[in-house]
């Protein structure tokens, strides 16, 4: 009787400041979050196309030919963001591609990549996205054709082409090779833009990062040995620092922007890795105009 009045006691007392104690994520894990953030390219798809825009805060249009998707906000507000939200169902998100209700995010949301970072970089980019300055923007509805707006076909989508779970990996590859594919295949979703889809949004695996027509109907790069081959490994990452190719050329907008806000913001390391890894790609043709 005792201990149960003392435990009423601390329910009561302490009960309030109990439910306010939640750590703060460690100042490691935030500033790793950021350079995963960096590297995942969040700040081009979560943030409008304008000059005055929030960072962050959605608004984003993607032009496909299934419709006009435009990005959420990710910040912190409670109402407009993921303010509400719980670590798990960002990794839900991210891991799944599900919803709190269980219905389907659609696929322009490129977690059919996002599935394979790892599960501690995912709560370092949960810790990052939780600093961010709140928005109150509201995220704008996609604008989709009829019918690709309903969120239960995408489970045949998923059926097809979506296989959840984080990067294995070569495991005969060497430790820089290793890291490049999982720059690119995961946290930099190169392949959602360098692979070219079929008439269902599904990834074409035979012509994986050969380039070709790229999701807004402009051609982008092939990035296997085809494409690349004329490019030293010096060459290929001041592209990537720089986008200056090296017959003086400036990449175009889209690229420019990955440039910008992405690669140009990566460790020396993480660039060797990529282009490490870029040069183990069986070469595949480029496609016919």
């Amino acid at each position: 009787m005792r201990s149960a009045a003392l435990g009423l006691v601390l329910l009561i007392f302490w009960g309030p400041v109990q439910a306010q104690a939640v750590p703060e994520p460690a100042a490691d894990a935030i500033q790793r979050g950021a350079y995963l953030a960096q590297a995942g390219g969040c700040k081009g798809c979560h943030t409008a196309d304008s000059k005055d825009a929030t960072p962050f805060a959605g608004g984003r249009a993607l032009k496909t030919p299934f419709g006009t998707f435009y990005g959420p906000n990710i910040t912190p507000d409670r109402k407009a963001g993921l303010g509400d939200w719980s670590e798990a169902r960002f990794v839900r998100a991210m891991r799944h591609g599900e919803r709190e209700d269980g219905s389907n995010y659609f696929p322009a949301f490129p977690y059919p990549s996002f599935t394979k970072v790892a599960d501690a970089d995912l709560h370092a980019l949960w810790a990052y996205l939780r600093t961010l300055p709140a928005s109150s923007t509201a995220s704008r509805p996609h604008e989709l054709k009829f019918p690709f707006g309903f969120r239960w076909a995408v489970s045949a989508w998923k059926w097809l082409y979506f296989k959840p779970g984080p990067f294995t990996g070569n495991a005969q590859a060497s430790a820089s090779v290793k890291r490049g594919a999982y720059l690119v295949q995961a946290l930099g979703h190169c392949g959602e833009c360098h692979t070219p889809r079929n008439w269902l949004g599904g990834p074409r695996s035979e012509r994986t990062l050969a380039g070709g027509m790229g999701p807004e109907g402009k051609r982008v790069a092939n990035l296997t040995p085809t494409g690349l081959k004329k490019w030293s490994d010096a060459e290929l990452k001041e592209f990537l620092l720089s986008g200056l190719t090296p017959d003086g050329d400036v990449t175009a907008a889209a690229m420019g922007e990955v440039v910008t806000n992405s690669t140009s913001q990566l460790s020396p390391a993480d660039l060797d890795a990529m282009v490490a890894y870029l040069r183990t790609l069986p070469p595949v043709p480029n496609e016919a105009r």
